[in-house]
C-alpha cells in the first residue's frame, strides 16, 4: 500500500442507481463554461445526481468547469437542476470565497443525462453512486469501456477501499478516491485516497482540480473507510447504542459532544447531515471490509432506517428539522 507523499500530503487554494443498460437522451441544459480549469481540460463527468452528486457538480460549474451528471433514475434528473439552484443561493449566502462565474453561467455548464455513454468525452469522472459494492464495481466496468484510456476515475465512495473498485477497470494507475464532505459546496477539505497502483499523476491531477475549486485536498493511504469513516462511524454506531440502551437521549449526547470538546456538531447530527440510510450502509461496507463486528450497525439505527427516519433529507432522524 503506497505510503502519502509528504509532497502531495496536503494541496490547496486560499448517491446513483445502476447506470447499467439505462436509455435516454440527455437533458436540457448546455455545457458552457470555461474549458481546461486546473489542468483538467473538457468535460468533467459525474455518475450520479442525488445530494453528493449535484453537490459536486456545482463546485465543478462555479469555477468554470464543464459538467456532464448522469443518472438513469427520471425522477433524480427532474429534481436536480432545482436542486443545484437552490445550491448555488445557499452557497452564495454563506461562503466566503466568490464563485469564478455567474449563478446563470454555473447553471447552464451543467448537463443531465440518463446514459453514461454521454462521458465518452470525459477526460475526469467523480462517481458517486449508492454506497453499495456491487453497483459501484458495476458502474467502474462501464466507465472503463465508455470513457477514453487517459480519463481519470476518482471514486467518491464512504467506505469501500480504492484498489477494490479500481480492479474492475483496465487503468488501476487512473483511479483513486476523493471523499468529499457533505454539503460538498460549503465544505474546504478533501479526504484523497491513493490506491497502491494509483500514479503520481493522477494524484496530482485531482489534487489541481480541488485547488481550482477552492478545495483542500489531503492525502491519505487506502483502507476501508480511509481515515475519516473508520473513526466517524463509529462514533456514530456508539452514540446510537447509547440512545438505545438509555443512557441519554439524542440531544444530551449531542451536547457533550459540542460542550464538553468543543466539536461543531455532535455524532448524531452529523449522522443526520449525512443521511442515517447511507451510516447504515457505510456500516455494512465497513463490516464486510473488515470482518469487524463492531461495525455492525446497531438496532436503532436499522430502525430508523427502516421507518423512514434517515435525518434532515425526511426532516426527521435523531432529531426533528422543519416541519416533519
Amino acid at each position: 500500500m503506497n505510503e502519502p507523499n509528504s509532497a502531495r500530503a496536503e494541496a490547496g487554494a486560499s448517491g446513483a442507481p445502476d447506470v447499467a443498460g439505462a436509455s435516454g437522451a440527455s437533458g436540457a441544459s448546455g455545457a458552457s463554461g470555461v474549458a481546461g480549469v486546473a489542468g483538467v481540460a473538457g468535460v468533467i463527468g459525474v455518475v450520479g445526481a442525488g445530494t453528493m452528486g449535484t453537490g459536486i457538480a456545482q463546485c465543478l460549474a462555479e469555477a468554470g468547469h464543464r459538467v456532464i451528471v448522469v443518472d438513469p433514475e427520471e425522477a433524480a434528473l427532474a429534481t436536480a437542476p432545482a436542486r443545484l439552484r437552490d445550491g448555488i443561493r445557499l452557497a452564495r449566502m454563506f461562503r466566503k470565497r466568490p464563485a469564478a462565474v455567474p449563478m446563470d453561467a454555473a447553471l447552464d455548464a451543467v448537463t443531465w443525462a440518463r446514459r453514461p455513454q454521454e462521458l465518452a468525452d470525459a477526460r475526469f469522472v467523480l462517481e458517486c453512486a449508492p454506497e453499495r459494492i456491487p453497483l459501484k464495481e458495476k458502474v467502474f466496468r462501464e466507465l472503463d469501456e465508455v470513457c477514453p484510456p487517459d480519463a481519470v476515475f476518482a471514486t467518491v465512495t464512504s467506505a469501500i477501499p480504492v484498489e477494490r473498485l479500481a480492479a474492475h477497470t483496465g487503468r488501476p494507475r487512473r483511479v483513486l478516491g476523493m471523499h468529499f464532505m457533505n454539503p460538498a459546496p460549503l465544505k474546504e477539505a478533501v479526504e484523497v485516497i491513493r490506491g497502491p497502483r494509483t500514479a503520481d499523476e493522477t494524484l496530482d491531477t485531482a489534487l489541481a482540480l480541488l485547488a481550482g475549486i477552492g478545495k483542500t485536498g489531503i492525502v491519505v493511504s487506502d483502507a476501508p473507510g480511509f481515515v475519516s469513516n473508520r473513526i466517524l462511524m463509529l462514533t456514530i454506531n456508539e452514540a446510537a447504542t447509547v440512545v438505545q440502551q438509555g443512557t441519554a437521549d439524542p440531544a444530551t449526547v449531542d451536547r457533550i459532544f459540542q460542550d464538553c470538546f468543543g466539536h461543531t456538531m455532535g455524532p448524531l447530527a452529523t449522522g443526520d447531515l449525512i443521511g442515517l440510510d447511507t451510516i447504515v450502509d457505510t456500516l455494512y461496507v465497513l463490516l464486510e471490509c473488515t470482518g469487524d463486528e463492531r461495525f455492525q450497525p446497531c438496532g436503532k439505527l436499522r430502525e430508523m432506517v427502516a421507518e423512514g427516519h434517515v435525518g434532515r433529507k425526511s426532516g426527521h432522524g435523531f432529531h426533528r428539522y422543519g416541519t416533519s
